[in-house]
């Protein structure tokens, strides 16, 4: 299998799994569909997605990438669907952590974009080497990058094709925090179980539907999302406690 899945304490763990590299074999690295039922049936506070081995992602094989470009539409078709499964990942109302580790290229660093925070390793190198080859990013990670860094450093990042380490990913807001090689997964494990145990579903659900709200809608519309919200958990409390839970 090209991806591994895994739950502990109602966390999903998700592991790219095609080494050495953890290529990525199409855009739509994992059904949407699977993950969609995946999540529901096992009831999931968080979500910790990584890499087997050494690395997170080496993003797609070129020999692959050149296959799939000689039929135009299907290549539009499967790059649809891998943005689509990018934005379903971003939009999530549990949070995902990316635990990124050796390299995170290409199709991998859109991934991790996608998630919303990122934790690397001392040993982390990060890079879009399309441009090296007469092409871009194509999941959406050039947008992503505009989100996280300013313009100019987004754009010498992308057209520039260098590879970056953690201390500059970090600088850029690549990644949010960098640890010790062999405590990468321990450490994003507990920070999402500190951020889940013992919370309700539903709170999560809402905590993160306040934060996605604050991109889609304008201040004054998310903070009266925030009020029918809180005033709904603020119900199910009183009823709980009436019932003596």
């Amino acid at each position: 299998m090209n991806i591994l899945f895994d739950v502990t304490d109602n966390i999903g763990i998700i592991k790219i799994n095609n080494p050495p590299g953890n290529f990525l074999v199409k855009p739509e690295f994992m059904p949407i569909d699977e993950l969609k039922n995946w999540i529901d049936a096992n009831h999931l506070k968080g979500i910790l997605v990584g890499g087997t081995g050494r690395h997170f992602s080496g993003g797609a094989k070129l020999d692959d990438l050149y296959a799939l470009a000689k039929d135009t539409g299907k290549m539009h078709e499967e790059m649809d669907r891998g943005k689509i499964l990018l934005n379903y990942i971003k939009t999530l109302n549990i949070p995902v952590i990316a635990a990124i580790q050796g390299s995170c290229f290409g199709g991998g660093l859109e991934i991790a974009l996608a998630c919303h925070i990122r934790i690397c390793s001392e040993n982390a190198l990060f890079a879009f080497p399309e441009i090296n080859q007469q092409l871009m990013p194509g999941l959406g990670g050039i947008g992503a990058m505009k989100e996280k860094s300013s313009f100019h450093e987004a754009m010498a990042f992308i057209l520039g094709g260098d590879m970056i380490n953690a201390e500059e990913a970090l600088c850029m807001k690549i990644v949010d925090q960098i640890v010790p090689y062999g405590e990468l997964f321990n450490h994003s494990f507990t920070l999402l179980k500190k951020m889940t145990s013992g919370r309700e579903l539903k709170v999560i659900h809402y905590v993160m539907k306040a934060l996605h709200n604050t991109n889609s809608l304008s201040k004054e519309d998310a903070m009266k999302e925030d009020t029918v919200m809180f005033c709904e958990l603020a119900k199910d409390v009183v009823e709980r406690r009436k019932k003596g839970e």
